[in-house]
């Protein structure tokens, strides 16, 4: 009631004072927050368990550890409830200013991200990462950028590459120190300078810290061409740029502040100065409001929920912009195509850096889509293995969506399994080779790695061979990811490969890691035998492979099965890789083993292997139709002739992928 009454003028005036005072108190917020944070909300621990308790251990002493050397990475405790932490401040800091930071830091991130078991938060003066798998010398290039709002007045082009040669040649210093930090400045004019900063955290080594900071530097024409100043930032690196001196090392040179009142000064040395800093702090005011809502936005971009088609760009992987590609692919030339698939085609490419890279295209008349390419993004972004292909990054400009990979030399499996020439190069030694790496990456989906996943696709063409022929498991478009403790799921849209379903997934639509089991016994039968699931023809004893597999075994001739274009073999363990595929592929789910048993089987330390029961799309001979003529083109479901389904099928089916048109 008492400021309705006032004047209209003291009104304004005590408007004006709350609103500045509100921008003044919002500005110091907006220091205090942290410029990245990330909160790992898939996987929680429980208040006072054990993994709290070795979080608390290891965050208590890390700001007097932390703040020796402004690097520090430890552990507490051990097994499941191990916790990794590591802790860095900016190269440019005293130990006091990084010992203040860590200490707010480790306090803030268990407010921040409440019972993460990993959680990572970044402030310009230092970062804090812990997880519950040991991260420490693990590139991860994923980011996020901001941009000063002010553009320069100076040509944006010319002024963007001296800003990339500057931080270009800050990166190739930084991974020569044993800091792996460095700053510097350049001259853009008489009156224009730039400063720059980049440092990786110590624990990467000197090859993929400069990998990671090059990476970082190609994202800023794309986010912030012209702009006064940007930052991107990372969990291994982080760079930034401004036309001011921001770092710690260039204010110290600066002279201190004069408090001392002297008289004799006039009445304008005093005022002119005051003035000058109200419209520096008023300036600086705005200008953190514009940042504060620019992060604010691309914050929500660190985190990977299935929302909708922004979704790939918070996958926390590199982007690549399209010109960079048509220029790596000449233009996605002929020359350089190496093959088509159901999303599309994939080209060859080599970057600026002389890096080679496999560019998956999604087709605009693809079958398969946003969902399928969002889906390979989010999963591979978090998945390191040595036999499943590495993602790089994608693009998604002028409405194209793109995945770049590591180019893998040797293309697919199949291109040489089943081609008569070729074939030969796959003697037993690499063939067994991969079957235990396929099974060794398969492990790391179900088991090993921080998320569950069931590939749903497993097949010859989509393992990779390197140039040492070893696998790589590719194509995660229909993958699944589990909960930790889910067994099963189901889905009423099949999606997949027949010839290499499982039966109680190409029935009902039940799908777990024992579907992936099921697919990696066809694939081993395969390997073994140097023939598709589909070639089979009527005038052989069997109609397809699971069932030529099964008469063999039954007749105790699965010698007969080998594939004869090997000059030689190791008899004991093809016979032990036929029956570790026969008890894949039975049709009781319960009966498969699981993916560590494989791995145990095939290693040979497994005392005995049990034998297999029939197994499932078993096709019997004589097989009766409708109207009671026989007929050898159905397959059972199941070992019970009466209870069996039978669906009518042909050879050309086995190579169909088929492919979900809407979100899983």
């Amino acid at each position: 009631m008492l400021f309705i009454r006032l004047e209209p003028s003291i009104r304004l005036a005590v408007m004006i004072s709350v609103l500045l005072t509100w921008l003044f108190l919002d500005s110091m917020l907006v220091r205090s927050r942290p410029v990245l944070q990330f909160c790992d909300t898939r996987v929680n621990y429980t208040n006072g368990s054990n993994y709290q308790t070795n979080l608390r251990q290891l965050l208590s002493p890390l700001p007097a550890r932390g703040s020796n050397t402004g690097f520090y990475q430890g552990t507490a405790g051990s097994g499941f409830d191990r916790v990794f932490g590591l802790v860095q401040c900016s190269g440019d800091v005293s130990a006091d200013v990084c010992r203040s930071c860590i200490n707010r830091t480790s306090t803030e991130i268990t407010r921040i991200c409440a019972n993460q078991r990993e959680a990572a938060l970044r402030y310009d003066e230092c970062l804090l990462h812990y997880a519950d798998w040991r991260f420490f010398s693990q590139l991860n290039m994923e980011k996020l950028s901001f941009r000063n709002p002010q553009n320069v007045s100076a040509d944006p082009v010319p002024f963007g590459k001296k800003v990339s040669d500057l931080l270009y040649n800050l990166s190739g210093v930084a991974a020569t120190q044993p800091s792996l930090f460095a700053t510097g400045m350049t001259s853009y004019s008489d009156t224009l300078k730039i400063y720059g900063l980049v440092q990786c955290t110590q624990d990467m080594v000197n090859s993929d810290c400069l990998r990671c900071l090059q990476n970082f530097v190609t994202q800023i024409p794309d986010c912030c061409n012209g702009s006064q100043g940007a930052q991107v930032l990372g969990l291994s690196c982080n760079l930034r740029y401004e036309i001011h001196p921001f770092y710690q090392i260039s204010q110290r040179t600066l002279p201190p502040a004069n408090n001392s009142r002297r008289k004799g000064n006039n009445l304008s040395s005093k005022i002119v100065p005051i003035i000058a800093a109200i419209i520096g702090v008023i300036l600086v005011l705005v200008a953190g409001i514009f940042i504060w809502i620019l992060k604010r936005k691309q914050a929500l971009r660190i985190k990977a929920d299935a929302i909708d088609g922004e979704e790939i760009r918070k996958a926390e992987v590199l982007l690549y912009d399209l010109g960079t590609l048509r220029s790596a692919t000449g233009n996605f030339s002929d020359e350089n195509k190496l093959g088509q698939g159901g999303f599309g085609p994939v080209y060859k490419g080599k970057l600026s850096n002389g890096q080679e890279v496999a560019v998956k295209m999604l087709s605009r008349s693809s079958g398969q889509g946003i969902q399928e390419l969002k889906n390979e993004v989010i999963l591979l972004a978090k998945l390191q293995h040595v036999n499943l292909v590495r993602l790089l990054g994608c693009c998604l400009d002028e409405q194209e969506k793109m995945l770049v990979y590591e180019y893998v030399p040797n293309s697919s499996l199949d291109k040489f399994l089943f081609d008569d020439t070729k074939r030969l190069q796959l003697d037993w030694e690499r063939r067994f080779r991969i079957i235990c790496g396929i099974a060794r990456g398969l492990l790391y989906l179900h088991r090993d790695s921080r998320l569950r996943i069931i590939h749903r696709d497993l097949k010859a063409g989509n393992i990779l061979l390197d140039t040492d022929m070893n696998p790589k498991i590719s194509d995660f478009g229909l993958a699944k990811l589990f909960g930790s403790e889910a067994t099963h799921n189901n889905t009423s849209r099949i999606a997949g490969t027949y010839g290499y379903m499982a039966p109680e997934y190409a029935k009902n639509g039940v799908f777990s890691t024992k579907s992936d089991v099921f697919s990696f016994g066809v694939l081993v039968l395969e390997i073994v035998m140097g023939r598709k699931n589909s070639s089979f023809s009527e005038s052989e004893d069997s109609t397809n492979l699971l069932s030529y597999a099964w008469n063999h075994w039954n007749k105790g001739t699965m010698t007969e099965m080998i594939d004869t274009s090997m000059h030689y073999y190791h008899p004991s363990e093809a016979l032990r890789c036929i029956q570790i595929g026969l008890l894949c592929v039975q049709d009781d789910s319960s009966l498969r083993p699981f993916m560590s048993d494989v791995v145990f089987m095939l290693d040979g330390r497994s005392v005995g292997i049990p034998a297999p029961s029939k197994p499932a799309f078993f096709v019997a001979q004589n097989a009766e139709k409708e109207d009671g003529s026989l007929d050898d083109s159905v397959f059972r479901i199941g070992d019970s002739d009466k209870n069996s389904i039978r669906q009518p099928v042909n050879d050309s089916v086995n190579e169909m992928s088929i492919t979900e048109f809407y979100p899983r």
